[in-house]
C-alpha cells in the first residue's frame, strides 16, 4: 500500500548548464511543492501504513531546511558564492547543481535514510520511500523512484553545508551533520 504526504518550501537558486537564458543566468526563485510517497507490504497496529503524524518530527524538520533559502551549487561562482553567504541567512550549498531533479533524489535519499533509522514502536513494517514529486512550478516536475539507478549516484555521506541560520532555527539537523557532512546515521 503506497500513502502520500505533501510538503512546501520556498527557495532560490540558479540552474548553470541548463538551455533557458532566464534559469541558467539568473537567480530565482520557486514554490516549491514535495510529494512524498510512502509503502509498506504492511500496516500497523492501528491499520496504516505509517503515521501522518510522525511525519511532522524529523522529516518534516529536513524538508523545513529548504524553505526560504538559497539553494547553492558548490561549482558556483566564488562571486556568487560569497554574495550568498555574506548577504543571506539562510542557504544550503550542494555538491550538484540545484535541479528539481538532483533535488528530488537528495530527498528521497534523505527522507529514506531518516526511515531506515527510526525506532518504530506500533508494529510498522518496512516503510519505503517509492517515490518523490517535486513540483517546481504548477506545470512541472522531477519523480524520482525507488529502484532507479539514478538513487545510486546519490552517495551518503555526501558534503552538504547548511548555514549557520539554519542549523540555529532546526534543530534536526544536529541528526545528521558532523563537521559539515551529511552522515548515514542518527
Amino acid at each position: 500500500m503506497v500513502i502520500r504526504k505533501l510538503f512546501r518550501f520556498e527557495a532560490a537558486h540558479i540552474v548553470r548548464g541548463c538551455s533557458t537564458d532566464r534559469c541558467k543566468e539568473n537567480i530565482h526563485g520557486h514554490s516549491f511543492i514535495v510529494e512524498l510517497f510512502l509503502q509498506s507490504k504492511t500496516l500497523d497496529n492501528a491499520g496504516m501504513v505509517y503515521d501522518f503524524g510522525l511525519l511532522k518530527g524529523a522529516v518534516k524538520g529536513f524538508i523545513d531546511a529548504f524553505d526560504h533559502c538559497y539553494l547553492l551549487w558548490s561549482g558556483e561562482k566564488e562571486v556568487i558564492k560569497n554574495f550568498v553567504k555574506n548577504c543571506n541567512k539562510r542557504w544550503i550549498e550542494f555538491p550538484f547543481n540545484p535541479t528539481s531533479e538532483t533535488l528530488a533524489l537528495f530527498l528521497h535519499k534523505g527522507v529514506q535514510d531518516i526511515l531506515n533509522k527510526t525506532s518504530f514502536a506500533n508494529g510498522e513494517g518496512e516503510i519505503k520511500v517509492k517515490s518523490v514529486r517535486l513540483h517546481e512550478t504548477a506545470t512541472g516536475y522531477a519523480e524520482t523512484e525507488e529502484d532507479e539507478e539514478l538513487l545510486n549516484r546519490v552517495p551518503l555521506p555526501m558534503k552538504v553545508t547548511f548555514s549557520p541560520g539554519i542549523l540555529q532555527e532546526n534543530f534536526v539537523l544536529a541528526y545528521y551533520l558532523n563537521g559539515g557532512e551529511w552522515l548515514n546515521t542518527l
